[in-house]
């Protein structure tokens, strides 16, 4: 914490004493010849901005390709590319609770701050059976202390691609209304991408309406909840979804397999960035097969220079429930 405070001070210092990269005035027009600067925290958001605004903005995606997300820790100068962003967009879950705590240390008055978890209907995170509980789960605690707590909610909204395209619509108008000379032209883009996105939304619901099977077992995190909710799947799962836990109990483990067994589920899901120690556990003592069901949480360093996008992945998804599903 005392790392955390002394950062977020001397980002603030910085942020003041620079010169010339003060964030322009808040204002729909834009000049002809300028950009709007804009920091998106991870993959998904940075991903669908970046098809709006194609050349039209400079665009920084904070959490670097291949980083875990929820043991992010912002630097001074991952501080300094906030205050100094026209716009800046992030889910607002858990693994953003860093986010307050930067805003709040500087002047957000120039800044349009887009919380995307605003615009969906979030849920509840849950843990369902056979799923490995969370260590502060584990270890018990004050009962009426927990009952009292807010509720959790599930941050991945952006697996669901019908709330992506919500997503997409939302940071398009905020573009719009900061930069009205180029809003045309971000309209025209987000047309066009949600526009793919429900041709791919269309697909995976004929794939599973079609599909032998319809529970999926993911031997690793669980982050699909927006996306099994939108297709009527079932679904058990290893661990939650902003678990950082990679290693599964034997009882864990064991429920899986069996289910595998007595359901006759011909493949196992692992998640991207995964050790795939589970899946692979599973997958030993089942004979079924793995596929990856990418959550497009983040994406890895090679991925991200050959610009793979959201839709792309949701197309491989789309490929692999085919298969996975029968």
């Amino acid at each position: 914490m005392q790392r955390f405070i002394s950062m977020v001070l001397l980002a603030a210092l910085l942020a003041v004493t620079s010169v010339g990269c003060s964030p322009r005035s808040n204002s729909a027009d834009v000049k002809a010849d300028a950009k709007l600067n804009i920091v998106a925290t991870i993959f998904p958001q940075y991903d669908f901005t970046r098809a709006i605004v194609g050349d039209k903005a400079n665009l920084t995606m904070l959490i670097s390709p291949g980083a875990s997300i929820h043991s992010f820790d912002p630097s001074p100068a991952d501080i300094l590319k906030i205050s100094n962003a026209d716009v800046f967009i992030y889910i607002g879950g858990e693994s953003d609770a860093w986010v307050d705590r930067v805003l709040s240390s500087m002047d957000t008055s120039k800044i349009k701050v887009l919380r995307l978890l605003d615009y969906v209907k979030p849920v509840e995170e849950e843990t369902v059976e056979g799923m490995e509980p969370e260590a502060e789960e584990k270890t018990g605690g004050d009962s009426k202390a927990q009952e009292e707590e807010e509720p959790e909610y599930d941050e991945h909204v952006w697996t669901s691609p019908e709330n992506a395209i919500t997503l997409i619509n939302a940071i398009s108008g905020c573009l719009c209304e900061r930069d009205s000379v180029n809003a045309d032209f971000y309209k025209n883009n987000a047309e066009y991408y949600t526009g793919e996105l429900k041709k791919v939304d269309e697909e995976i619901a004929s794939i599973i309406k079609n599909a032998r099977h319809k529970k999926i077992v993911v031997a690793d995190r669980f982050p699909f909840r927006y996306f099994v909710d939108g297709y009527g799947l079932e679904y058990c799962a290893a661990f939650s979804g902003c678990s950082d836990q990679t290693d599964a109990s034997a009882a864990t483990i064991k429920y899986l397999v069996d289910t595998v067994k007595k359901d006759k589920i011909p493949y196992v899901f692992y998640a991207e960035l995964s050790n795939q120690n589970v899946a692979k556990a599973v997958s030993e003592q089942t004979g079924a097969g793995m596929l990856l069901l990418n959550s497009c949480h983040n994406v890895t360093k090679s991925e991200f220079e050959a610009g793979v996008t959201y839709l792309s992945l949701m197309k491989q998804n789309a490929e692999n429930l085919r298969k996975g599903l029968g």
